[in-house]
């Protein structure tokens, strides 16, 4: 009987050297396993997928070999991933895999021209966005909230996204008849949850299948006359002024160096005493989306640390009444999402394509983990438009 070792058991021995343990159970192409029986399987279907790690190590690397096929989980992703780290690859360049670099995935997205022209804004936004709503009914709540919900003693989603936009209108102090704009209104939430509590709303929108769905759902609930919808970009004219601005989870893919303007063209669209609510995520650890987000999802996503959007915020004239940090209500919020997506994938196969599923699968979960380890929060900030001149 041979007494040769299978590749699993080399790359833990190789670790083993280094004082290094697998946090995995990893199991390689030839078949043979290594590391703890109780933890999830980290599958490596063949060399490939260490030399995508390789020859990209960390985040990328690993996101290009799970969105491949050539690596995939067995258990809880979100486990997985938390216990892989850097040290389960470190041996993987004594394996002699050392070859040209495997291609990304078709599914990774690319995008020309200068960040944030309005070319570029779009085609980065209809990457993400425009897939077909059916995709986006069966993983998020019936609003079609696509952003953090609020779950102070909420038990469900649907509950959680209700509780959020209630959140919003009271801090806006909106009552009927009064004016919001909504920039950046995704899939209509909070537009129509406005419009139904009588205020009139304007929903802003880059995405046409975004626009267009809003549109209809505002007909069918008997809406239009209080939920207009325009498909055009922030730099665009708009009406005014407005007595309350929201922009939920749309600043992060302004950019540094539009962000200055976006405060600004906000503070001119608002009346004297109006109040902004504006919730966005932010970066604790490093600034831009990461590496996957930014391959996968957002390409140009860029996230600050709080303390920095409010600095901006001041800047551009306003007053800041407070801030509330959510970052633990959106990894409950992004779970529940996750829960959908399973419990929803024989459909979603049939909208997406095997890798799209796989970028999903990976992106809620990764996204998940990170506000759980705190790399990523998120926060409703709330503002005034002094009556006086700006200071």
């Amino acid at each position: 009987m041979s007494n040769a070792k299978g590749t699993a058991e080399v790359i833990a021995a190789l670790l083993a050297q280094a004082g290094l343990d697998l946090p995995v159970r990893l199991r390689a192409w030839d078949g043979s396993e290594a590391g703890p029986v109780d933890a999830p399987v980290l599958v490596a279907r063949s060399p490939r997928a260490l030399q995508r790690i390789l020859w990209r190590p960390g985040e990328l690397g690993l996101a290009r070999a799970y969105v491949s096929g050539d690596l995939d989980v067995e258990g809880d992703l979100t486990d997985g991933l938390r216990r892989v780290a850097l040290a389960a690859i470190q041996g993987v360049a004594r394996l002699g895999l050392l070859a040209p670099p495997p291609g990304p995935p078709g599914c990774e997205l690319r995008v020309r021209g200068r960040r944030h022209r309005r070319a570029r804004d779009q085609a980065v936004l209809a990457g993400h966005y425009d897939v077909p709503s059916a995709f986006y009914q069966l993983i998020l709540d019936p609003s079609m909230a696509y952003s953090c919900a609020y779950w102070d003693g909420q038990r469900d989603l649907n509950g959680a996204q209700k509780a959020k936009l209630d959140l919003i209108m009271s801090k806006l102090a909106l009552e009927p008849g009064q004016a919001l704009l909504d920039m950046g209104c995704g899939w209509g939430s909070l537009t129509l949850h406005a419009a139904r509590a009588r205020v009139q709303v304007t929903g802003v929108t880059l995405s046409r299948e975004q626009g267009g769905y809003v549109r209809q759902r505002a007909r069918g609930l008997g809406l239009g006359d209080r939920a207009e919808v325009r498909i055009q970009d922030y730099r665009d004219p708009l009406d005014g002024p407005y007595d309350a601005i929201a922009s939920v989870e749309m600043g992060e893919h302004v950019g540094a160096a539009r962000y200055p303007a976006f405060c600004a063209a906000l503070y001119g669209r608002l009346r004297p005493g109006g109040r902004l609510l504006i919730q966005q995520m932010s970066r604790t650890t490093r600034r831009g989306g990461g590496p996957f987000i930014e391959s996968y999802i957002a390409p140009d996503m860029d996230m600050r640390p709080v303390g920095e959007t409010i600095r901006l915020i001041q800047d551009a004239g306003f007053e800041v009444l407070g801030v509330e940090a959510m970052r633990e209500h959106y990894a409950r919020t992004i779970r529940a999402w996750l829960e959908n997506f399973e419990a929803n994938l024989p459909a979603i196969t049939t909208i997406l394509t095997a890798e799209q599923v796989r970028v999903w699968r990976l992106y809620l979960a990764g996204g998940a983990l990170a506000f759980e380890q705190g790399r990523m929060g998120v926060d409703q900030i709330l503002a005034v438009k002094p009556q006086g001149p700006r200071r």
